[in-house]
């Protein structure tokens, strides 16, 4: 059985094919979760996850890229990879 190295993955993927995001719900948000949100490019939606998005609503969250689906960790894989095209916020104070 041939066993997926997530680090290549992230090499090779296509950062600017569409995406779709659906959060999931969190008993700790007091207001309505995203619900649903498309994007034109991958980079953007993983940037909006990791940059906007409360920690609580990424949890319950997942992306789907062309019939692909992947968590929070999936996405957070992503998100860190070198291949990663745009420019990361600089990390500051937590919320």
């Amino acid at each position: 059985m041939d066993t997926l190295d997530y680090a290549t993955e992230a090499e090779l993927f296509d950062y600017s094919s569409t995406a779709e995001l659906f959060s999931g719900k969190s008993r700790k948000l007091r207001r309505q979760p995203l619900g649903y949100r498309r994007f034109a490019r991958v980079a953007d939606a993983l940037r909006f996850a990791m940059e906007d998005l409360p920690p609580e609503a990424l949890l319950g969250s997942y992306l789907e890229i062309e019939e692909q689906r992947f968590d929070s960790h999936g996405m957070r894989r992503l998100y860190e990879s070198a291949a990663y095209p745009l420019a990361r916020r600089a990390a500051g104070p937590s919320r």
